[in-house]
């Protein structure tokens, strides 16, 4: 069998080329910070090498369990060399017991842009007046599962007249290309604000712009755009980039039973207001007492996420069975105390039923929840 090393390099120009190689790889859930440690001990390591010359640590703005190293080599010869190596094996260890799939690509580089010798430097870049990119850092990845949610709000009185929209539209495609599928989306009302809770795998980026590009769904955007509080203008798509970046309210915590779910669930979504500067302590709080109830076996939480921005936090759970979690949901159980110290409740939560009272005053209307063909 011939192997790439036996094959002969396509022209003498290749000779003295430098070599670059891509490695794309999927982080186990729950392992990204070992993977980074590893990465972190290794790298140096790596820079010692013969023939080595760079190399970057990617993390895709699509999907925040996929991962790319790019390393630029002096010539082909170098990198084989070290890659077949027993010495590589032993430093690449700690790394590889934090992936499932990967794939490795070598190119030897033709033509570069400056040109090696000839580098001019950057003029600088204009100062950056609004943040118009959706996904400003990666999404949350969890179980092949990439989850993200977006908000914004209507004007006070028409609610109805947009959930009546909302609910009236027809899902897009669920297939965005070979590698990304749309999985679930719920949209939620709670007042005058929107939540809309998104579940893909694969990119989301690229779903994100699949779902804009459909016709049923930009003729909804456009039907509830006089509603909206924030005006946009989708004859500019910057306008439009702008909106949903501000809109987006990314996934920050994801917990679930060990166990597949027997049955079917039932979705809630929660909207809570944290006090100032308290958000992130709050998540980890109510994040915390999700965790110690999808690991009892006895109770009915199957899972939940949280979702993030500045102050604003929304919690989605699924329970086994209809409804079965509205009177055994783990905030019932938490320090009133506590809580009040993290939250805004408005109301005395130490009261008899304060916190199933404020838990039903947080509740969110469900208006759509929809999950693509399996």
């Amino acid at each position: 069998m011939t192997t790439l090393r036996d094959q002969p390099l396509q022209s003498p120009a290749t000779v003295n080329s430098r070599l670059r190689v891509l490695f794309v790889m999927d982080v186990l859930d729950d392992h990204q910070e070992r993977f980074l440690e590893a990465y972190e001990r290794i790298r140096h390591q790596v820079a010692a090498v013969p023939g080595h010359i760079s190399d970057q640590l990617c993390q895709s703005l699509g999907n925040s369990s996929q991962w790319l190293i790019t390393s630029e080599w002096e010539g082909s010869e170098p990198f084989l060399a070290w890659v077949d190596s027993a010495a590589h094996r032993e430093m690449m260890a700690p790394m590889s017991a934090c992936l499932g799939n990967r794939n490795s690509q070598r190119f030897v580089i033709m033509r570069e842009t400056p040109e090696q010798g000839g580098r001019q430097p950057r003029p600088a870049a204009p100062p950056v007046t609004r943040r118009t990119d959706p996904l400003p850092t990666p999404p949350l990845a969890s179980g092949g599962i990439v989850r993200h949610g977006i908000t914004f709000t209507v004007k006070p009185g028409s609610e109805p007249a947009v959930a009546a929209i909302l609910a009236d539209y027809s899902p897009p495609q669920a297939r965005v290309d070979d590698t990304t599928r749309l999985c679930r989306t719920t949209l939620f009302m709670h007042g005058n604000r929107v939540v809309r809770a998104i579940e893909v795998t694969g990119d989301l980026g690229n779903a994100m712009r699949h779902v804009a590009a459909q016709p049923e769904v930009r003729a909804v955007e456009e039907a509830i755009n006089p509603y909206l509080e924030e005006t946009r203008d989708f004859t500019d798509p910057v306008s439009v980039r702008a909106f949903f970046a501000r809109a987006a309210l990314p996934a920050v915590s994801h917990v679930q039973a060990g166990s597949a779910p027997a049955g079917g669930l039932t979705r809630q979504g929660f909207l809570f207001h944290a006090r100032p500067g308290r958000g992130a302590a709050a998540l980890r709080h109510l994040a915390g007492l999700d965790r110690a109830a999808v690991a009892d076996p006895g109770q009915p939480l199957a899972g939940s996420t949280m979702f993030m921005r500045d102050d604003l936090l929304v919690r989605v759970a699924d329970w086994h069975g209809p409804a079965s979690g509205r009177s055994a949901d783990p905030v019932l159980s938490a320090d009133p105390g506590e809580l009040s110290l993290l939250l805004a409740p408005g109301q005395d939560l130490a009261a008899a039923n304060g916190l199933r009272d404020y838990l039903a005053s947080c509740a969110m209307t469900v208006v759509t929840d929809r999950g693509a063909p399996d």
